[in-house]
């Protein structure tokens, strides 16, 4: 087989206009870049025999300035790469079917609100934006960085209020990255297509501290100023730091009156905790005449959903005259400080509370130093 220069653009201008493309000479062993002349300009085309002794071949794009030799050859070599891993090219998936697979991938191993979450998150920063129709195999940091740029302005949802904070510009980043690592996993996307977006780093300090922090007078108040339903659901935040999300998902059977405890199970898995006397009371009565599969929260009879209660919570704080600041979570924050607080060691505020003692250290530890720097002030060393 005759070998072209294709290299050269005098060379590839002076060929005939054919289907069969020009080869040149062998990127390495087995592997082949021809250019495939057309009646104005040509493609990069690889070809390569696989194991099996067969030529398979794969379109590497338009020939450009951008699109030159020496990026064809190192696109040649990152499909051959694939070819060998056992990558199905021929059935190349977007972004967006990579996301989609992911919420599939939730929903089978049980994980309802982990899937009901991801969806939505989706539906608002992939499905509808430019970058869900980029084939995954050839997602770039420069696609991955348009995306973000278009996220922190807001151009996803069209209005330039409400823009994400940098705590909801990373959860968006790391749900995307998992969509995209598990396509990994599954050979779907070659594993050096990674580097991609690891080099997509989240905001630092965007998980911080906490600085709404309502005292107990406070938080009466507020509770005051829920009515019926929402003030259960925000009482059981209160009393066990749980997200708020956990009690929206428990059921009657999660409550075991025997020993005082309760399964939780969203987020990070299933965890059951003791509770309070007062949480116990507050359990007995939601759990009196339910079936066991029945919810142990509801609203109004239905489910609860963080779209519900946001508002809700936002209407109660202002009847109460608290900062517009307070949120749902807020009290899962006072419940954090005070425990850390009146002496409970952070591993076990951790585990309480279903997060990482690192999280824990991270976002309380100056409150660890404030009181250990109070209980040495009345010790006398000397």
């Amino acid at each position: 087989m005759a070998r072209h220069d294709i290299d050269k653009a005098g060379v590839r201008n002076k060929l005939a206009p054919r289907r069969e493309p020009y080869w040149g000479a062998p990127v390495e062993r087995g592997l082949f870049v021809g250019f495939r002349r057309l009646d104005m300009g040509g493609n990069w085309i690889a070809r390569y025999r696989n194991d099996d002794g067969k030529q398979v071949y794969q379109s590497l794009g338009p020939v450009s300035q951008e699109n030159d030799y020496e990026v064809a050859k190192r696109e040649a070599r990152r499909w051959r790469r694939t070819v060998e891993a056992g990558i199905q090219t021929d059935r190349p998936v977007t972004v967006a079917d990579v996301c989609r697979d992911y919420t599939d991938a939730l929903k089978a191993e049980g994980r309802e609100r982990a899937a009901t979450d991801s969806r939505k998150r989706f539906d608002r920063i992939v499905y509808d934006d430019a970058i869900g129709q980029i084939r995954a195999d050839k997602l770039t940091q420069r696609h991955l960085e348009a995306w973000m740029s278009r996220m922190e302005a807001g151009e996803m949802t069209g209005r330039k209020k409400g823009l994400p904070s940098k705590a909801t510009f990373n959860r968006n980043l790391t749900s995307l990255k998992a969509a995209l690592n598990r396509a990994v996993s599954r050979r779907e996307i070659s594993h050096d297509r990674a580097v991609e977006w690891n080099a997509i780093k989240p905001h630092r300090d965007a998980d911080g501290r906490r600085e709404v922090y309502l005292d107990k007078k406070q938080r009466r108040a507020l509770l005051d100023a829920a009515e019926g339903d929402l003030r259960d659901l925000l009482t059981c935040v209160a009393l066990t730091g749980c997200r708020p999300g956990d009690p929206a998902a428990m059921l009657r059977k999660d409550y075991d009156a025997r020993t005082a405890s309760v399964t939780f199970r969203t987020k990070t898995g299933g965890r059951t905790i003791p509770v309070s006397p007062t949480a116990r009371e507050l359990f007995e009565r939601l759990a009196k005449g339910k079936q066991p599969g029945a919810e142990m929260f509801t609203n109004g009879g239905d489910a609860w959903t963080p779209q519900a209660w946001a508002p809700l919570v936002k209407a109660a704080a202002a009847k109460a005259e608290l900062s517009p600041e307070v949120v749902a979570y807020t009290l899962r924050h006072c419940w954090i400080t005070d425990a850390i607080l009146s002496g409970m060691d952070l591993l076990t505020v951790a585990k309480l509370t279903g997060t990482s003692l690192e999280m824990i250290s991270k976002t309380y530890g100056h409150l660890v130093h404030g009181a250990a720097r109070d209980k040495l002030a009345q010790v006398d060393f000397l």
